[in-house]
């Protein structure tokens, strides 16, 4: 017997977003579904960290519709986990890192607040699935950005999401710590059954756990498979002008644009 197809976790249908009177984007459509692992690429200014806070609720598209887990998304849902780019982070730096960890937990509803017991457990298991433990007792402002990012997801996994929104987690990260990061959220997605949309400037350290590319770009967008989108003819279109694929090595290298 056939089994019906899971309904996406996530749709945007042809929504609209605009900023102070610009439009960012126009007509976005896509679904995201259950285990996925989606890159949301694009160059600055071309509404990756807006599309992060239409899901999150913060912002309302100003045309179409977006469906997540079947009605509006609204603040503080503790389906999602969010992990910030680190500038929003810097007035909390000479905390612990347990306590940044924490905040997973005091961001969301949750009614009571949880035994310190309980508490505590559950914020070392998530360091433990960051293979973070080693860290609980530094300060925030000690750590190198590849263990910041690391904390920044254990806080995201205290709610037990079924969506993780990451913004830009390989930023100022090397190639070799960028591949570590990127394997350590597609063994998260992997073993929690999560969705995965992450927010990154370069397809290339992620290439090899993607399942699907959404590329923003001179207010449109498009989304596919990474041989169908990153393609010459594809970013042409996108962007307005003229723009070049090369792949080498098994790395593409978009240019004519400042991606």
């Amino acid at each position: 017997m056939e089994q019906t197809p899971s309904p996406p976790l996530l749709e945007f249908i042809n929504a609209g977003i605009q900023l102070g009177g610009q439009v960012i984007q126009k007509g976005i459509t896509f679904s995201l579904y259950r285990e996925q692992f989606v890159a949301v690429l694009g160059p600055n200014g071309a509404g990756k960290s807006t599309l992060l806070k239409l899901i999150l609720g913060l912002l309302k598209p100003t045309s179409g519709q977006i469906r997540l887990f079947g009605e509006t998304p609204r603040t503080g849902n503790r389906r999602i986990g969010y992990t910030p780019q680190f500038s929003s982070l810097e007035a909390s730096l000479t905390l612990r890192a347990r306590d940044i960890v924490g905040f997973g937990l005091d961001g969301h509803r949750w009614g009571m607040a949880l035994p310190n017991k309980m508490r505590a457990a559950k914020i070392t298991r998530a360091l433990e699935e960051v293979d973070g433990l080693h860290l609980a007792e530094a300060s925030f402002s000690e750590l190198s950005g590849g263990e910041r990012q690391r904390l920044l997801i254990a806080q995201a996994l205290l709610s037990d999401p079924e969506l993780l929104l990451l913004d830009e987690p390989l930023a100022s990260l090397d190639m070799s710590h960028a591949q570590e990061m990127v394997a350590l959220v597609d063994r998260i997605r992997r073993t929690r059954g999560t969705a995965v949309l992450f927010v990154t400037h370069d397809v290339n350290p992620v290439l090899p756990c993607l399942d699907k590319v959404l590329y923003l770009a001179g207010g449109q967008s498009t989304l596919g498979t990474v041989q169908d989108v990153i393609t010459t003819d594809n970013l042409s279109r996108l962007y307005g002008s003229r723009v070049e694929v090369l792949q080498s090595e098994g790395r593409l290298f978009v240019l004519g644009v400042d991606t």
